[in-house]
């Protein structure tokens, strides 16, 4: 951006101080506090050079000034440029390698004991949110033929329905469909009864097309069943969700507090129980063919609720496969060098979790 490219080696300096400093405080910071880091690069400086650079700074977008006598706090702007400089530079910061002993220690004996893709992408989601105080965000990566192994209506009221499904993978998705028309008990039982008759071992994503193409074919009383047929499994598995995710969110509690907005904050819990929102977010910014961790502070663009936080991403791979995303959703006033290499480190290392060796 242009305002960047303006912005003088002692001005990123400054910057990069303001920024710390805010991260640890959460309070406005002076020129007077800037001044007095003896040991950085903006050493040595007197109060009124700072204070004419953060005015500079003012002007090209990176700082704003909350109140007439605070002093400035950093902007979306200035802490994109900030976690560019962690990622690259001559001495980048961040690198799974550079995550301390301790929180490395930590992330591994929280994976003790546990098996499978599924219960390390929900404890995962725990210990993100433990290490950075932030959302922690898991989502299973979307189980291409993943085989249907039963799936069961009950009828709730007229025209409301509860379809389970469940896959051979494990993953349970239950839904509370809303029809067209209303269906007897007996006429669920039938259709649950076809599919898992007839559909049994057959990945979700063909069993839309093939109840489409028998309905096209055929033209007698079999017809009524599969018309209910395919009103139930095209609700309860919609096209736009296909192949289906599994996401697990720990440490919501964590972004209480952190935005002053009461109102816009039942905004973004609402969002963040919605799940498939979140699936959405992920994979908007998140590309599973990625190498690095990734930082995102435009969330507002894909959800207007989610204005002010920042997601911080990998996607978690194994066999060099993508297996899920892994990551942070919190406030932009968050440790960014050590959440994005916590967030790093279970990534690279999720094939180690799964798989370790004995």
């Amino acid at each position: 951006m242009a305002d960047a490219e303006r912005v003088t080696a002692r001005q990123r300096a400054i910057l990069t101080a303001i920024i710390e400093s805010y991260i640890e405080t959460g309070e406005p910071v002076g020129s007077g506090t800037i001044a007095r880091l003896q040991h950085g690069e903006s050493g040595g400086l007197s109060p009124a050079t700072v204070r004419n650079e953060m005015a500079e700074l003012a002007d090209a977008g990176l700082l704003e000034q909350p109140h007439t006598s605070a002093g400035r706090v950093p902007t979306a702007r200035a802490f994109r440029m900030f976690v560019e400089q962690l990622s690259g530079g001559v001495n980048p910061r961040i690198d799974a390698a550079r995550l301390s002993a301790r929180s490395r220690s930590q992330i591994d004996s929280s994976f003790v004991g546990v098996a499978g893709t599924q219960a390390v992408l929900e404890r995962t989601s725990h210990v993100l949110a433990t290490l950075s105080s932030g959302v922690g965000v898991a989502i299973a990566a979307a189980a291409d033929g993943d085989m249907l192994e039963h799936v069961h209506f009950s009828r709730l009221a007229q025209a409301r329905v509860l379809a389970v499904v469940v896959t051979r993978s494990g993953l349970v998705r239950d839904r509370v469909l809303a029809l067209d028309k209303d269906l007897t008990v007996r006429e669920l039982e039938v259709a649950a009864n076809f599919l898992n008759e007839n559909f049994r071992g057959w990945s979700v994503e063909r069993v839309r097309a093939e109840i489409a193409r028998m309905v096209e074919r055929e033209q007698s009383e079999y017809q009524r069943l599969l018309n209910s047929v395919q009103q139930l499994w095209v609700k309860t598995v919609p096209e736009t969700e296909l192949p289906m995710q599994t996401v697990y969110v720990d440490g919501v509690a964590n972004l209480v507090g952190s935005q002053e907005d009461r109102e816009r904050l039942r905004e973004v819990l609402t969002a963040l129980e919605a799940k498939q929102r979140l699936v959405e977010l992920l994979n908007a910014y998140i590309d599973a063919r990625q190498e690095s961790v990734r930082v995102v502070f435009d969330l507002e663009e894909q959800a207007p609720e989610m204005a002010g936080l920042v997601l911080i991403a990998a996607p978690a791979r194994m066999g060099g496969e993508s297996r899920g995303t892994v990551g942070v959703i919190g406030p932009k006033r968050m440790h960014y060098e050590n959440t994005m290499n916590a967030v790093s480190y279970i990534a690279q290392v999720f094939d180690r979790i799964l798989h370790p060796v004995e």
